[in-house]
């Protein structure tokens, strides 16, 4: 991955995940499809100034969706569980909630 921006898509922000990074210390990104999770895990490190303890992905297979009689699919995606380590401070990336 040339470039941190690539590697990681956006931030998941959903009740389950924010209840993962209150709990334990967890973010979940939509990450690139061919991102290794040293490229996550220097990522992470690079835009939020943190330290990663683990990092874990897993593919996600898309939705078939339908308009009447026509069927599709939304297409795969992969995301990344970064765990940060022991006395970091969490990033703020949702404001608002």
């Amino acid at each position: 991955m040339p470039t941190v921006y690539t590697a990681i898509r956006r931030p998941l922000i959903t009740e389950k995940g924010l209840a993962k990074k209150e709990t334990e210390g967890t973010l979940i990104f939509d990450v690139a499809p061919g991102a290794t999770k040293n490229e996550v895990k220097q990522a992470v490190e690079a835009l939020f100034k943190v330290k990663v303890e683990t990092v874990r992905t897993a593919n996600v297979l898309g939705k078939e969706r339908r308009r009447g009689q026509y069927a599709g699919y939304k297409p795969d995606w992969k995301k990344a569980y970064v765990r940060l380590k022991k006395g970091e401070k969490m990033p703020e990336y949702v404001s608002n909630l």
